[in-house]
């Protein structure tokens, strides 16, 4: 499956951003997630969501970032509020397709597909 994500770009601490992540196969079948990778650091989790919408956040984000899917435009969306200086990096969505409806992950072992990523900047 190929993912393209969108919606990054460059913002004053406190602002938000949309990130957007089209696959290119039926959404409903995958697990999918967010991830991020500051310069000199290795790929974090954010957020992930399953099958049947369940969700995940890494304790940074929680309260901030709001991840959702719409299995009919096989988009998912990173709405992402409050942002701060700690937020930069680039950010990825990953999908992985699972017979599981609830599983959840934010390994990114556990992930087969990976789209290009969008640079998020925010400054202080």
């Amino acid at each position: 499956v190929q993912l393209v994500e969108s919606g990054g770009g460059s913002v004053q601490g406190g602002g938000s951003l949309n990130l957007s992540c089209a696959v290119s196969g039926d959404l409903q079948y995958y697990l999918m997630g967010w991830f991020r990778q500051a310069p000199g650091k290795g790929r974090e989790g954010v957020t992930a969501i399953s099958r049947d919408g369940s969700v995940r956040y890494t304790e940074s984000v929680k309260g901030r970032f709001t991840v959702s899917r719409d299995n009919d435009k096989n988009t998912i969306y990173l709405q992402m509020n409050s942002l701060k200086p700690e937020d930069t990096g680039m950010y990825f969505c990953a999908a992985r397709w699972t017979t599981s409806v609830d599983f959840r992950s934010l390994i990114p072992s556990d992930y087969y597909d990976w789209g290009q990523g969008t640079q998020v900047t925010v400054s202080s």
